[in-house]
């Protein structure tokens, strides 16, 4: 498959309608040593589990990661979750103009999400993810190579979020050969 995606947890799609403006209240807050602590240990965690299921570790990229954050960002500052970016463009083409395809002749990428409550931590991320069939073949799938992770924290989180504080994690999955 030239793109593979994760349905997204805790949110259907018919419940992604809220699209609006960010306001001054919805601004990005977060420790980025919290955040930073987060991310990596999210990615210890996918790790752990690829390795015990045999598979290879997935080298974290600043190009999948920049993907992650600009989505994480604009999510949690929206008020919206879902694959489809603000604008409608579909996951694979905003993660491709931080991944471009270049010279490879093969391309894919993938994307979990997750949005929960200030508190979570890495290993209550992945027990939902790997409680989730999507999600837990995204995290096992054997093609990827790469990964980047964004975790973002609102205080009061607009839209579907409900005003209140939030933390949204987005791991993006790539290869490119």
């Amino acid at each position: 498959m030239a793109r593979s995606a994760a349905r997204f947890l805790l949110v259907s799609a018919a419940l992604v309608l809220c699209i609006g403006a960010p306001t001054a209240s919805a601004r990005v807050h977060h420790s980025a040593s919290a955040m930073g602590t987060l991310q990596s240990g999210v990615l210890s965690e996918i790790n752990a589990t690829r390795q015990a299921h045999g598979l290879r570790a997935l080298r974290l990229t600043p190009s999948l990661s920049a993907a992650a954050r600009q989505h994480s960002v604009e999510m949690a500052s929206r008020g919206y979750f879902s694959h489809n970016s603000a604008n409608g463009s579909s996951f694979d083409r905003r993660i491709a103009r931080y991944y471009p395809m270049g010279g490879s002749r093969y391309w894919s990428v993938g994307e979990n999400l997750l949005w929960s409550s200030p508190d979570v931590d890495a290993g209550g991320a992945l027990n939902m993810w790997m409680n989730s069939p999507d999600h837990r073949a995204n995290i096992l799938a054997a093609r990827w190579h790469e990964i980047g992770i964004s975790a973002v924290h609102v205080n009061v989180g607009p839209g579907v979020f409900g005003n209140g504080p939030v933390t949204v994690i987005t791991t993006d999955f790539g290869v490119r050969r």
